[in-house]
């Protein structure tokens, strides 16, 4: 099972055919007058067709901006129905330097995704840095760069490491910038269907260790505030979650919506690391020792719209 760098095995399971339209939700708005500010602003929405930039587009879209979408496939059913939505698909790759010159040219914005899990350590950083140097080379105004919660710290967990060389270099570039920092996503329920409708959820920390979540609408939201207020959010960075729950509340809020009596197993670290390999496995060991940090509570009171998993499960509909 391969997951996303802010995913673990807790936190998938329910609605699993309904994830895409999911994410037309959230904090999103629909003021008339920030779609008129925008003024015909392009940004460019990396990673287009996944979870993150999907979210990111329609969130975009919404604002008013005029969004392009980079695709390594833009005759693929995902680009077809991004491109059925407004989003203006180019086919472009991290590693090829005039595709992404290309898909820049006249973009006020750029919204960058990296991927650890298909490429690797070292050829995420190329692709931050190749998307930093192209938004520069291109006079790009703002760059949103997508990380995740923690990865500041140097966790010595390799795909949060990787995005933390992504930031430095992104901070010593000069461009201005911004970074939001998710936790793991809500989206992530789809991984666990069978365990999950079984009735069991698997980990191996204890009941009352807490995690953090957040809803991918919900990053389209910051990163939607964060291109309609370019003077407030240069240089900030900034993690993000809209959720706190221990391990045996959130295996009550799954077996609430879903209608299931859903128990929690807490197995051995040897039997998780063999279904989930090491590398979620060093992560997960580490939610166990130190954990997501986001100040929820103080988040929620600035934005209260942010989604609850509760909320999040129940919109699923």
């Amino acid at each position: 099972m391969k997951l996303s760098g802010h995913s673990t095995l807790n936190g998938i399971l329910v609605c699993f055919a309904l994830i895409a339209a999911s994410l037309v939700s959230g904090c999103s708005g629909s003021d008339e007058s920030a779609r008129l500010r925008q003024n015909g602003k392009v940004i460019l929405v990396t990673g287009a067709t996944g979870t993150q930039g999907g979210a990111v587009a329609k969130e975009l879209l919404r604002r008013g901006f005029i969004v392009r979408g980079l695709t390594r496939n833009p005759d693929s059913e995902r680009a077809k129905s991004m491109s059925d939505l407004g989003v203006k698909m180019v086919q472009g790759n991290f590693d090829d330097e005039n595709s992404l010159a290309s898909a820049m040219n006249g973009a006020y914005g750029v919204f960058a995704v990296t991927d650890f899990w298909e490429h690797g350590y070292e050829a995420e950083v190329t692709h931050g840095k190749n998307l930093i140097d192209a938004a520069k080379a291109a006079a790009v105004e703002h760059f949103v760069f997508t990380s995740v919660s923690g990865a500041d710290s140097y966790t010595g967990i390799a795909h949060f490491d990787s995005k933390a060389e992504i930031e430095e270099y992104l901070r010593e570039s000069g461009i201005q910038y911004s970074i939001v920092r998710p936790d793991e996503f809500m989206d992530n329920i789809a991984f666990q269907r069978k365990e999950i409708m079984s009735g069991t959820y698997y980990d191996p920390r204890d009941a009352g260790k807490s995690h953090q979540w957040i809803a991918a609408s919900d990053i389209g939201f910051f990163v939607g505030i964060a291109f309609d207020n370019p003077d407030e959010w240069n240089g900030k960075e900034l993690d993000i979650a809209g959720d706190e729950l221990t391990i045996a509340e959130y295996v009550d809020v799954l077996s609430a919506t879903m209608g299931l009596d859903i128990i929690h197993q807490q197995i051995s670290w040897a039997s998780f690391e063999k279904d989930a390999g090491e590398e979620i496995t060093i992560m997960v060991r580490w939610f166990d020792q130190h954990g997501y940090s986001v100040d929820v509570d103080a988040l929620r009171r600035q934005y209260p719209d942010l989604q609850t998993y509760e909320q999040f499960l129940l919109n699923l509909e």
